[in-house]
């Protein structure tokens, strides 16, 4: 950058203001430039020559790749070979796809961190060995040359002062373990009760057994006084509270923190970051070390060996030595591995199978609507299935699925992938992982050899999904999940019946035995599937509003779940919650039994209840005067937050595009109010953000309302597409996106969950102070 001279100043102003490296831009490049790719080999490869615009072919490559869905020309005019970029794009642009791949990459990585690890063990033997060799030859021939001058005498004064020096002493001096929670040697500088791991609990990550009491000033163990003269000590002295760590990296995170495009995520902080936060807000308010587990934590036991290690919240494992971080590592490499198999195959099954039933029914039952586009009914429905599952919404027909509604089998098997491919997938994927650890854990499996790490595995897996996958998730929130689902798609279809009544442009051609049928399917193809199985033009304008509402939050069920799931959701968003005290365990424990008391049998609530119980307690917080004692900021608020967020992230985007394509479309406006309404184009900009693709059309033609747009209003469109297929990405912080480094698969994650237990503590300790200031008054 020096050898720039002048430049160097104005280039690095203009780096600072570039957003990091992240999974975030990683997956903002991965859709630009494969978009750009494409468009060119599209817009080059149209028959006549260039018989499609750029303009169109860009916005049609970003619109597939996005699952939008939208289309500006007729896709039965495309030839086959346009048609099949299409079809690629819609696969390279999945989600799932996407998750797939960073599955593999991070069992890479995993598999690149355990090799340095195993490496640099062995180099440490090696050079321990060496050591000890050298120092074993070295006292035997000072021995023998002592001996020969008769200083027998000597030998033994000089193996006296080598006696500290013996393998077996070096061997104890190399094995002091590596922290890759402090970063080096210099850990034994830093007061038990400040490290990582279960020093914080007063125990020792080496022997296991308890420390002596450090006193808080000379930091030196404490010990009775011995007489009355005063220490003569004249060094530096710390405060019980100072912290000793690395500091590289933090300059770097305040100077990115400036930068003018923030991908960190939706609602996370600028600054946030898995690196060691100021040591006074993480420490100074503990004043001691971490009290050990209460019952409101996890057993870490179950999964492996921990001296004082416990589970905290949203599967933050804390109180961890190195080497239990090493044995976590191994646990989420496992699941990790596991994965990297299931997720392709699911990705892959169903759409295979989803594309043989649906082409070979189009093949057989409707080939003449195929071949009315000119297009192969084979070809017709295995692209309709790809479509489904990825919820694109693209049709090679020009009528989408108004050719198709009066088709039973259709209809109900693209609704089935609809919601594999989307927003019942993480339902689906944890329901064949709790299937099949429920069979090898069955008798007929039980002391195979083999099949018992594969059980705990799966079990680390349905307990701690979010360490693992960015889609799967913890039972109550995967309950929470389906819960919205029913609901939402519940209304939609319910509106449909009721709101169509005496509906004589939508139901004089639909006989009454078909509208249910596709009432349900199109509920759920307006929130994520896309395709539209009556005109939207002729359904009530009421239930069009509805449309909007539901594509605008199509997205939220499943992103909201996936953020409040996050390991790292406290560190992202900035605020943390208290861990419960044993007090209010004791509260919470004596009125669940006064509510089974009162309840009868345990069984008298049902299943039904026992869900909403736990839907209940995860996400409302329970008041009242004999409710038992809550924290201040319970799972709630972090819901809150995140929607608040995610409603700041989105609104001020749509606004802004609804604003400036209105300037551009102004003359259409005063030609065609009716057609051009501002209604139909808010309606437009929904659906492309939403990446929906249903639209109110244009009179006369099959493609979308935007294919009657300027060249300028296409493009801020694509810009919206694009914008709103990357609002649904975990934040930049997010365990599972993150690759490991260090320990096996902790590095500074291992750190920053040391720290958020640290400062969730000091939280607690405030919150009890405070009540005992109140009740003192």
């Amino acid at each position: 950058m020096g050898a720039l001279g002048p430049l160097s100043r104005p280039l690095r102003f203009l780096r600072g203001l570039l957003p990091p490296l992240n999974f975030i831009t990683i997956h903002y490049l991965y859709f630009i430039g494969t978009c750009l790719l494409f468009a060119v080999i599209f817009w080059g490869s149209s028959t006549p020559a260039h018989s499609v615009s750029f303009t169109d072919a860009l916005f049609l490559c970003v619109s597939a790749m996005t699952e939008a869905g939208l289309n500006t020309v007729n896709l039965s005019q495309l030839n086959t070979f346009q048609q099949v970029i299409m079809f690629l794009l819609i696969l390279l642009g999945s989600a799932i796809w996407v998750s797939a791949f960073v599955v593999h990459v991070r069992k890479t990585a995993f598999e690149r961190e355990f090799k340095v690890v195993v490496d640099g063990a062995r180099g440490r033997r090696g050079r321990s060995g060496s050591r000890s060799r050298m120092r074993s030859w070295s006292l035997a021939r000072r021995s023998t040359e002592a001996a020969r001058d008769g200083g027998a005498a000597q030998v033994g004064e000089k193996q006296d002062s080598h006696q500290s020096d013996t393998p077996e002493m070096l061997g104890q001096e190399d094995a002091t373990p590596y922290s890759a929670l402090d970063g080096a040697r210099e850990r034994d500088q830093t007061p038990p009760a400040r490290r990582g791991g279960p020093e914080m609990n007063g125990i020792s990550s080496k022997t296991g057994q308890r420390l002596p009491r450090v006193d808080s000033e000379l930091q030196q163990p404490a010990s009775p006084p011995t007489s009355p003269v005063r220490s003569t000590h004249t060094g530096i002295t710390f405060r019980g509270d100072t912290h000793f760590g690395r500091r590289h990296g933090s300059q770097h995170t305040r100077q990115r923190s400036s930068s003018i495009f923030s991908m960190q995520g939706v609602g996370a902080l600028p600054t946030s970051s898995l690196q060691p936060s100021s040591p006074v807000r993480a420490e100074a308010a503990v004043g001691g070390a971490l009290p050990p587990p209460t019952k409101s934590h996890g057993d870490v036991s179950k999964y492996f060996e921990s001296v004082g290690g416990w589970i905290a919240r949203n599967s933050q494992f804390q109180g961890l030595s190195e080497k239990e971080r090493e044995k976590l590592g191994g646990c989420e490499y496992r699941a990790v591995s596991f994965l990297a198999w299931l997720v392709p195959i699911y990705f892959v099954l169903w759409q295979l199978l989803g594309c043989l039933g649906c082409a070979a029914w189009v093949a057989y039952h409707a080939a003449e609507k195929s071949r009315a586009n000119g297009l192969n009914p084979w070809w017709v429905g295995g692209f309709n299935a790809v479509s489904a599952f990825n919820n694109s919404g693209m049709s090679l027909l020009d009528a989408n699925m108004t050719a198709f509604q009066r088709s039973y089998y259709l209809l109900i098997t693209m609704s089935l992938l609809i919601l594999a491919g989307n927003t019942c997938y993480p339902i689906f994927l944890r329901l064949i992982v709790w299937c099949m650890w429920r069979t090898i854990t069955t008798p007929y499996f039980t002391g195979a050899p083999g099949w018992e790490e594969r059980a705990q595995t799966l079990r680390f897996l349905l307990d701690h999904p979010r360490r693992c996958y960015t889609n799967l998730f913890p039972a109550q929130h995967t309950w929470w999940l389906l819960l919205a689902v029913i609901t939402l798609n519940g209304v939609d279809w319910a509106a449909f019946e009721i709101l169509n009544i005496n509906n004589a442009t939508l139901y004089e051609a639909l006989p009454e035995r078909y509208r249910i049928i596709d009432g349900l399917f199109q509920a759920f193809a307006v929130r994520s599937g896309g395709f539209y199985v009556v005109s939207i033009p002729s359904l009530r304008i009421s239930l069009q509003v509805l449309y909007v509402v539901m594509m605008y939050i199509s997205v939220y069920p499943v992103v909201i779940t996936m953020r409040n799931s996050n390991v790292y959701e406290e560190r992202s968003l900035g605020i943390y919650a208290e861990d419960v005290q044993e007090g209010d365990e004791n509260e919470v424990d004596g009125t669940k039994k006064k509510m089974a008391s009162s309840s009868g049998s345990p069984s008298s609530s049902g299943f039904i209840l026992r869900r909403a119980k736990t839907i209940r307690d995860h996400f409302l917080p329970t008041t009242g005067p004999n409710a038992p004692t809550q924290p201040a900021e319970s799972n709630s608020h972090f819901v809150r937050q995140q929607l608040r967020a995610q409603l700041a992230h989105d609104a001020w985007w749509i606004v802004l595009a609804l604003f400036l394509i209105m300037i551009i479309e102004a003359p259409h406006f005063q030609r065609e109010p009716a057609t051009y309404s501002v209604f139909n184009f808010l309606f437009e900009i929904v659906s492309a953000y939403g990446c929906v693709g249903i639209s109110v059309g244009l009179p006369g033609v099959d493609y979308s309302f935007c294919g009657g747009w300027h060249t300028l209003s296409k493009l801020i469109l694509c810009a919206v597409m694009l914008r709103g297929r990357h609002r649904g990405l975990p934040v930049a912080i997010d365990k599972a996106v993150l690759l490991p480094r260090g320990d096996g698969g902790g590095g500074w994650a291992g750190w920053a969950e040391e720290e958020d237990g640290r400062i969730r503590m000091s939280r607690t300790v405030s919150r009890g102070r405070g009540q005992g200031g109140q009740e003192s008054v």
